[in-house]
C-alpha cells in the first residue's frame, strides 16, 4: 500500500519541476490545499442529500401544491396478468410481431395493447410534482452557490486578469472562501453522482454521468495541485446557465408557458455564450496558453486540460441539442403559437415528459377481425407505441 500511495502521489506528476509536497505544507504564515481536506466532501455530500429530502418535502412540495401542480402520477394501466408478465420478464417495448401475438391471445386490438404498455411504462415514472421538487432543489442550490461565487470572485484579482491564476504558482495561499467554495461544490456534485441512480431517469444518463465524473475529477485535480484560482472561475461559469435551466423547467411544470418560453430562450443564450464562448476564449486560453507561458507544462497540467477539453466536447453536444430544439420549435411555430419546448421525444436531452402522456381509459377488450388487427398494426408502425409530447427543458451541468 505504501508503494501504491508513493506511486500515486508522485511529485513529478502532480507538481511543477523542482516543487515538492514539503514545499506546500501548511505553516503559520500560509495555508495550502491538502488532499485530505477533500475527505470532508463525502459526509457533507450525504448531508446535502438529506437536506435535499427535507427541502423537497417541506418547502418544494408546498410550493408545487400552491401552484396547483398535481400530486398524482400518470394514469395506471388496468391489471392484466399476461401483459404484466411480458412487461416485467420479456420486454417493455414489444415489437410488431409480439403485439400481434398478444392481440390474438387476449382478443384485444393492437392499439389497445400498445396503449396498455405505454401506460404501464409511464407508471414507473415520477409525477410532475416530483419533477418540480427536484428542479426547485437544484435551482435553489445553483442560485445560492452562483451568488456566493460572484460575490467572492468580484473581489479577486484573477477574475479581471486571468494571468493572476499563475503568478507565483503553486505558492498561492488557500483562503477560507476558496476552501468553502470548493468543498461545497465537490459535495454537491458527489451527491448528484449518486442520486442520479435514484432521480428521474433521463435520455442523456451516460453523458450526465460522464459529466459528473469529469467535474469531480476537475475539482479534485485543481484543488490538490493548487489550481484553485482558475478552478473557481470554471465553477462559477458553469453555475450561471444551470439556474435558468432549472427555472425554465419549474415554469414548464407549473404550466406558465410564456415564462417558460422566456426562461428557455435566456437559458439557451447564456449556455451557448458561456460554454461555447467564454469557456474556450477565457478559461481554456489561460489554462493552455497563459499557464504554458508563465510556468510551463507538467503531467497533471496535461490531465487537467484534457478534462477541460472533455467538458468542452460535452458542452458542444448539449449546445447542438439546444439549437436543434430551438430550430424545430421555430419551424413548428410558423403554423401556430411558438413554443420552444414543444418538441418530439427524439429531440429531448432528457426523458421527463413521458408521465404527462395522459391517455383516455383503456377500452374493454373487443372481438376483432383480421382486418382490424392489420389496420391497428399499420397505425402503430413507425411510432412503436410512442406518442410525441411537449418536452421540458433539457437538463445540462
Amino acid at each position: 500500500m505504501a508503494g501504491i500511495l508513493s506511486w500515486f502521489w508522485n511529485e513529478r506528476f502532480w507538481l511543477p519541476h523542482n516543487v515538492t509536497w514539503a514545499d506546500l505544507k501548511n505553516t503559520d504564515e500560509a495555508t495550502f490545499p491538502q488532499a485530505e481536506d477533500l475527505y470532508l466532501a463525502c459526509p457533507l455530500a450525504f448531508c446535502i442529500f438529506m437536506i435535499r429530502l427535507v427541502f423537497e418535502r417541506f418547502i418544494a412540495r408546498p410550493c408545487a401544491l400552491g401552484l396547483k401542480i398535481q400530486a398524482n402520477g400518470p394514469q395506471k394501466a388496468q391489471p392484466n396478468a399476461i401483459l404484466e408478465k411480458v412487461f416485467t420478464a420479456i420486454t417493455k417495448h414489444p415489437d410488431e410481431k409480439r403485439l400481434e401475438g398478444l392481440s390474438k391471445q387476449l382478443d384485444w386490438d393492437v392499439r389497445t395493447i400498445q396503449r396498455w404498455f405505454r401506460q404501464r411504462r409511464n407508471q414507473e415514472k415520477p409525477s410532475t410534482l416530483a419533477r418540480f421538487c427536484e428542479s426547485m432543489w437544484r435551482f435553489t442550490f445553483y442560485l445560492y452557490i452562483f451568488t456566493y461565487g460572484v460575490r467572492f470572485l468580484k473581489k479577486t484579482p484573477w477574475l479581471w486578469n486571468t494571468r493572476e491564476c499563475w503568478y507565483n504558482y503553486p505558492y498561492q495561499p488557500l483562503t477560507v472562501d476558496i476552501h468553502y467554495y470548493y468543498i461545497l461544490e465537490l459535495s454537491f456534485y458527489l451527491s448528484l453522482l449518486f442520486s442520479q441512480f435514484t432521480d428521474i431517469r433521463r435520455k442523456d444518463f451516460p453523458i450526465m454521468f460522464l459529466h459528473h465524473l469529469a467535474t469531480i475529477s476537475l475539482i479534485t485535480f485543481s484543488y490538490v495541485n493548487n489550481m484553485a484560482r482558475v478552478g473557481t472561475l470554471v465553477l462559477c461559469l458553469h453555475d450561471a446557465s444551470d439556474i435558468l435551466m432549472e427555472a425554465a423547467k419549474m415554469a414548464n411544470y407549473a404550466k406558465c408557458q410564456r415564462l417558460c418560453n422566456l426562461l428557455f430562450v435566456m437559458f439557451a443564450m447564456v449556455f451557448i455564450s458561456s460554454r461555447l464562448g467564454l469557456l474556450p476564449v477565457w478559461i481554456l486560453n489561460t489554462t493552455l496558453f497563459e499557464s504554458w507561458e508563465i510556468m510551463g507544462p507538467y503531467p497533471s497540467w496535461w490531465v487537467f486540460n484534457l478534462l477541460l477539453i472533455l467538458l468542452q466536447i460535452l458542452h458542444s453536444f448539449w449546445s447542438y441539442l439546444i439549437v436543434k430544439i430551438a430550430c424545430r420549435a421555430i419551424s413548428r411555430g410558423k403554423a401556430g403559437k411558438w413554443n420552444p419546448l414543444h418538441v418530439s421525444k427524439d429531440d429531448r436531452s432528457d426523458i421527463e415528459s413521458s408521465s404527462d402522456e395522459e391517455d383516455s381509459p383503456l377500452p374493454a377488450p373487443v372481438q376483432k377481425h383480421h382486418n382490424s388487427t392489420t389496420n391497428g398494426t399499420n397505425k402503430a408502425h413507425g411510432t412503436n407505441g410512442y406518442l410525441t409530447a411537449g418536452a421540458p427543458c433539457p437538463d445540462q451541468h
